[in-house]
Parts: C-alpha cells; sequence; structure tokens
C-alpha cells in the first residue's frame, strides 16, 4: 500500500479491531482535468506510478495496454480518456489507482491527494451536479473544507458502473485470472484439426554459407538470436563453439558451417540458432547463418535424394531435395533422425551434460533452490511476431508459412477493409490481410522486415501481414496466465499472456482459430474462390 494510504490510515486508527469500519468510511481523494473525485478505500489495493505497458489490441480505446505488477498482468486504464477530456502527459504526479473489481485494475490519474474520513451524513446526492463524468458513474456529493480553509466539493464514482460501460466481460466468469489455466481455456499447443496436412512437409528454411536448407517443423524446438556471450569448453570438438544459459538449461552450440566441412566467416546479429532435440532427449543449438522461411512443400515438390548422391554415406543426413519457384530454387531438407544421430551432434550433447554436472556451472549455481524449473511437458510452442512495439505469440503448429511480403499484392473490390488483396502462393490463390488493420492498430508503410504468416482457418489458407516475426520460443506453462477480459472480441482471441524475461516482458498468446469468424470467413471463402481469374489476370 502507498505510504499516502498507510500513514493516513495510521493517524486515524486506534487499532486493529477497527480497522473495518475506518476503511469503510475513508475514501482516497483524487484529481482528473482539474476536478476532484474520491473512492471507498476498501477495494483499493495500491497506488503506484504509471507503468510500462505493452497495449492490447481489440481492446476499447480507454485502455493504455497491460503492464507487469509483480508477476500479475494489470489493465491500466486512462480516466481522462474514460472521461473524454483532452490528453496529458505523464508526469511525477501522475499515479495508477490498483482497484479491485473482480479481478485487479489500474486507473491513471493526475495526481492522489489524500484520504479522507468521512460520515454518511457528508454524502449528498450527485443528481444536480454538472461534471466531466456522466451522471449515472457518480454516487454522490462529498462537500468538505480543504486545506486552504475553502469549501471543495468530491465526486465519488462507481468504478463498477464506469467498468461496466466500457469494458465488457470484465470480472464475470474470470475466478481462474490469477491461475496458468482453467477448464476452458484453449491450450496454446493444440492446433486446430485442420491445421495438419499430410500431403504436405511443414519445413523450417536457413541458410548456411549461400546455400538453403530445411528441417521438419516438428523437430525445431526454438529459434533464438546469437547471445552476446558464449562460453567456451576446452578441449570440445572442433565444430562445438560453446554453451549458452537457454532458459535454465545449459545449450552446445554446434556450428552447421564446420560440421558441413564449410568456412567459418564468423557471428553477428544475423545469425540464429536453430534449437533441435536429439533422440535421447537433450538439446543441441544448430548455428545457422539466418533463418529463411517456415514453409509448406507440397510432397510432389520434393524429390528423393539422387541415386548417385544416396550412395555418398557423407550426406546420409539429407533425405530429400525441393524444388521451388519452378525449379530455380533448390532446398535440401535434413533428416533429423540421421542429422540428430551423428557421432559430431552426439559429442556436443555429451559437452553441454559434462559442464552441466561440473562444479563450475555458475548458471545452475545461481538457481534460487525453490525455482520451479518446468520441464519440456510443461512447456508450449510458439512463434512470436511483433506489431509495432508490442509482442504476439501464436502455437506454432498453427502456422503454416511465414514467406516475404511480395512487391505488388492483387487488389480484390468489394472486400473488408483489412483485406490487402490476393497473392499467387506456388500455384494457390492466398487471400492477405493486414494484421495491424484487422486488430484495430494504425496502419505503416510497407518494409523489408515484413513477413505474411499463413495459416488454416477453416479449411481455408490465410495470410496475415506481420511487422516482424521475431523467433520461436518454448514458454513455460508457468509462465501463462489468463489475459484480462476486457472486451468480447479481445477474450476470444487473446486468452492468454506470457510472461517473460523475469515478468519483464509480456507476450499476448493469440488464438488463431478466433483471427476470423462468422460473416468475415464467409467473406474470405468467396474471396478465395474467386479471386483466382483476378490473380491469373494479372
Amino acid at each position: 500500500m502507498s505510504a499516502i494510504l498507510s500513514e493516513e490510515v495510521g493517524a486515524t486508527g486506534d487499532g486493529d479491531a477497527e480497522d473495518g469500519r475506518l476503511q469503510d468510511n475513508q475514501f482516497v481523494t483524487f484529481q482528473v482535468a482539474g476536478e476532484l473525485f474520491a473512492v471507498p478505500m476498501g477495494p483499493v489495493q495500491e497506488i503506484i506510478r504509471v507503468p510500462d505497458v505493452a497495449r492490447l489490441p481489440l481492446a476499447p480505446a480507454t485502455l493504455d495496454g497491460l503492464s507487469n505488477l509483480r508477476g500479475r498482468v494489470l489493465p491500466i486504464i486512462s480516466l481522462r480518456r474514460m472521461f473524454g477530456c483532452g490528453e496529458q502527459p505523464h508526469d511525477d504526479s501522475t499515479r495508477a489507482l490498483v482497484i479491485n473489481l473482480g479481478q485487479p485494475l489500474g486507473f491513471v490519474v493526475d495526481r492522489v491527494a489524500s484520504v479522507v474520513s468521512v460520515e454518511p451524513s457528508q454524502i449528498e446526492s450527485a443528481d444536480a451536479i454538472r461534471s466531466v463524468v456522466a451522471g449515472e458513474y457518480l454516487t454522490g456529493v462529498i462537500k468538505q473544507t480543504g486545506a486552504d480553509g475553502k469549501p471543495e466539493m468530491l465526486l465519488t464514482l462507481d468504478f463498477e458502473k464506469l467498468v461496466d460501460g466500457q469494458f465488457a466481460g470484465v470480472g464475470a466468469g474470470r475466478s481462474g485470472y490469477e491461475g496458468n489455466g482453467g477448464a476452458g481455456d484453449t491450450r496454446m499447443d493444440e492446433p486446430a484439426d485442420d491445421a495438419r496436412d499430410s500431403e504436405e512437409l511443414r519445413l523450417v528454411s536457413f541458410a548456411v554459407a549461400g546455400q538453403e536448407y530445411a528441417i521438419d517443423i516438428a523437430a525445431v524446438q526454438e529459434i533464438v538470436q546469437v547471445p552476446e556471450r558464449i562460453t567456451a569448453v576446452p578441449n570440445a570438438p572442433y565444430h562445438v563453439l560453446g554453451l549458452i544459459s537457454l532458459r535454465d538449461r545449459l545449450l552446445p552450440l554446434v556450428s552447421l558451417r564446420s560440421l558441413f566441412g564449410l568456412s567459418d566467416d564468423g557471428l553477428s546479429e544475423q545469425h540464429r540458432i536453430v534449437v533441435v532435440a536429439l533422440p535421447d532427449g537433450r538439446q543441441v543449438g544448430l548455428v545457422t547463418d539466418a533463418v529463411k522461411e517456415v514453409m509448406s512443400v507440397p510432397l510432389s515438390q520434393a524429390d528423393p535424394m539422387p541415386g548417385i548422391l544416396a550412395a555418398d554415406h557423407s550426406l546420409d543426413e539429407f533425405s530429400r531435395i525441393c524444388r521451388l519457384d519452378d525449379g530455380k530454387r533448390l532446398v535440401s531438407i535434413i533428416a533429423t533422425d540421421r542429422l540428430l544421430g551423428l557421432d559430431a551432434l552426439q559429442a556436443a550433447a555429451d559437452v553441454g551434460d559434462t559442464s552441466a554436472q561440473g562444479p563450475d556451472n555458475k548458471d545452475a549455481a545461481m538457481r534460487d533452490d525453490n525455482e520451479d524449473l518446468s520441464t519440456d511437458d510443461d512447456d508450449i510452442q510458439a512463434v512470436i511476431f511483433r506489431l509495432g512495439a508490442e509482442e504476439f505469440g501464436v502455437p506454432i503448429m498453427s502456422v503454416q508459412e511465414i514467406v516475404r511480403v511480395p512487391e505488388v499484392l492483387t487488389r480484390v473490390p468489394k472486400t473488408p477493409h483489412f483485406v490487402e488483396g490476393v497473392i499467387n502462393l506456388r500455384g494457390t490463390v492466398l487471400p492477405v490481410i493486414d494484421q495491424r488493420k484487422r486488430l484495430g492498430l494504425d496502419a505503416i508503410e510497407r518494409h523489408e522486415g515484413q513477413r505474411i504468416m499463413v495459416y488454416l482457418l477453416g479449411g481455408l489458407r490465410t495470410g496475415f501481414i506481420v511487422d516482424s516475426v521475431a523467433e520461436v520460443l518454448r514458454i513455460p506453462r508457468a509462465h501463462i496466465t489468463q489475459a484480462p477480459a476486457l472486451s468480447a472480441e479481445q477474450t476470444r482471441l487473446i486468452q492468454q499472456v506470457a510472461k517473460l524475461d523475469g515478468d519483464k516482458r509480456l507476450v499476448m498468446l493469440i488464438d488463431p482459430r478466433h483471427l476470423l469468424e462468422g460473416q468475415e470467413m464467409a467473406v474470405m471463402r468467396q474471396l478465395g474462390d474467386g479471386a483466382d481469374t483476378l490473380a491469373h489476370a494479372a
């Protein structure tokens, strides 16, 4: 509790027995747009400085975003915006009142004045009062003498009515808000039944020394950037770059350039680590020059390794070659069951095990004995993408492909505003939606970093343009909490939030099955059926 609250309670209280009565008579007073307001002290949990927030799409405009308050996801709401007043930059006096209305909510006010004790006889009707706040949100007026000796009026607010008028579902049926999921939760790692296609290969492709390779997406645990520091291991095999700590585990890094007998050009921010699992469950990070795409390739475009090459046992790890872009682009598919059985990778895993068991393992030494370390069974895999400064995640198995945005999209008239057009993706017409517009965010100019994430929604392949794809992560389920319910559409689409990097990072988890619903899905089906002629004509 804020010092201003505790000091006032201490000044007026006569003992613990009177705490309940005192809180019933006490109000926290604050100012918004030049007017003084009051709220009963009982539901006020804290008074805090306004924290940094992550913006939540599809929520009412009065929501600033979501913040993290000591491991709890806290919605932050602007009272100025709720009252229809002009915006004002936050300053040293700006505070957020954390009020429990079935779930904690933070309300931004211009300043907090004090805590006052009020007798029921001092509260009068607000019927005749004109204010920046509509009358139905006022419960009364407190008339008292201010610190300067002049009479002042405090308008008492009904925050429950304020919230009910702006946010759908707050506090209703959300008893599991603090937990890690309830009976009605959608599990991030359970893709829709139509998300799998047995006639296609689901691949993650990456570049090594100018050549493109791919691995089955099911074998990829996550994809992360190369960290600034890699711990070298003495007497390690030549292809082992060293060890890093990844989510409380030691991960050995293997240079694919070295493994393939290619020259090493050093590491940069462009390099990515593809984390794969060995047959015995241990993990190894494969260092690539760059990760290119997540893609679906028809089996008809993936030929077995030519016989003359298959006879060369040094190429055992390669199973097929994909012919893409009319044969102009060849991608060698790595058979993970063979690659991961290589003695070189087993040796790398052994390096990780030896270091983890040794007395000099600083990462293990720094762990709190009571820390709850999740097992792989408690993890989910998510593709993390960005829209502006905000991060979102979707189940990795729900993503069919991730491709570049072409220079030209074929526009289709009389379609919803968020539909950018259609593209020809390997002979298939793909409707493309601007994810920003779909979520009610401001549109931006096209740029090189943007990507199209392709999902299979109700049997229809649909692409969504995002600002960038950041990484693939394994997220412990213990780090996932329910998202606050702030609008009906947001509640369906964003049901959970992941708290990462010591709760400093919030990732909103999207259920792709609700990206398009009802009439929107019907329109997209018509677009997919009727745009083929337009696409070929273009």
